[in-house]
């Protein structure tokens, strides 16, 4: 009985750091890309802010799509490849070993965040347009916001079902990004 206690505690507080060290990685990426998109926004004229709208929509659904093939991904081939020396199969592999952390900051943080900032350059968007063609519409902002949400859920979607079907295909792919980040 004593040794569940310490083991328990021990996998209390990691999970406490964990938390704490996803809460500041969210705090600190969404400063960031909120700076970053404000700054320039403030000089983007609407197809440049429809550039970024679109890039922030796509970043949020390729991480979707890792978050979520990380947790259907089977380790199984990745072993094989990892024995293989195949480049990228040992940075799969861990990714699926810490796959629950994986996929919360790919869909939580990182995909969150691309919403989030999805939503201040809609409400830049729709700022431009209004002042184009000298209204202000409630429409705009609701047609805006509305193909915005189609785009994102939609684009989700459509990833959901690569990321279940070629998770391992998904895995590999970024194992493979990893490791040349990390050759670097």
């Amino acid at each position: 009985m004593k040794k569940n206690k310490p083991n328990k505690k021990a996998k209390e507080d990691s999970q406490v750091q964990w938390i704490l060290r996803i809460f500041f990685i969210a705090v600190c990426l969404s400063a960031t890309l909120s700076l970053i998109s404000e700054t320039v926004l403030q000089r983007a004229d609407l197809i440049v802010a429809v550039l970024i709208l679109l890039l922030f929509i796509t970043v949020g659904i390729c991480f979707d799509v890792i978050g979520v093939a990380v947790t259907a991904a089977d380790p199984k081939p990745f072993r094989s490849m990892a024995a293989r020396k195949q480049k990228g199969a040992k940075e799969a592999l861990g990714l699926l070993q810490k796959a629950e952390r994986v996929s919360s900051i790919c869909n939580d943080v990182v995909g969150d965040i691309c919403g989030i900032v999805s939503g201040t350059t809609a409400a830049v968007i729709v700022l431009q347009i209004n002042s184009v063609i000298s209204v202000s519409s409630v429409l705009i902002s609701v047609l805006v916001t509305a193909l915005i949400s189609g785009l994102t859920i939609g684009g989700k979607a459509i990833g959901k079902n690569i990321a279940i079907n070629q998770s391992t295909r998904v895995i590999y792919w970024v194992g493979r990004v990893l490791y040349v980040f990390r050759r670097r």
